[in-house]
């Protein structure tokens, strides 16, 4: 008896069970994360900046994080809204430049999560792709 993984229905399920968690996962990660760079209850979000970036900042990296979380909080939203297959490269985009900045402030293993966090977030704009 040969099983098959392409029986009716079950990629399809696998495929809306995997795009429903991904969308709330890169939806609700961001704006908690966003929420928390105002008030640094999880961490201190300016210890994850670079020298470099500090020494670029035209004013304090706390004014820098509270616009960072903005972003995130905005890119979360928008995970969830119907705008998910665009939303998704933005998170991706987002992910890598957090990415960026953590290879130069020496914090390689946080740097390495965020970017599988950012291809994954890639992996949900191509599931995106298949919805209606």
């Amino acid at each position: 008896m040969a099983i098959s993984l392409t029986s009716a229905g079950s990629q399809t399920d696998a495929s809306n069970r995997a795009y429903t968690l991904l969308k709330y996962t890169f939806g609700l990660v961001p704006i908690v994360a966003g929420l928390d760079k105002f008030t640094n209850l999880l961490t201190d979000w300016s210890t994850y900046l670079s020298p470099a970036v500090k020494g670029a900042l035209p004013f304090a990296p706390s004014t820098f994080m509270m616009i960072v979380g903005a972003i995130e909080i905005t890119a979360g939203i928008l995970v969830l809204s119907r705008y998910t297959r665009y939303a998704a490269y933005i998170v991706a985009a987002w992910l890598a430049l957090i990415a960026a900045n953590l290879l130069m402030a020496g914090r390689y293993d946080v740097a390495v999560r965020d970017l599988v966090m950012a291809i994954t977030a890639i992996a949900l704009g191509e599931l995106a792709k298949e919805r209606p």
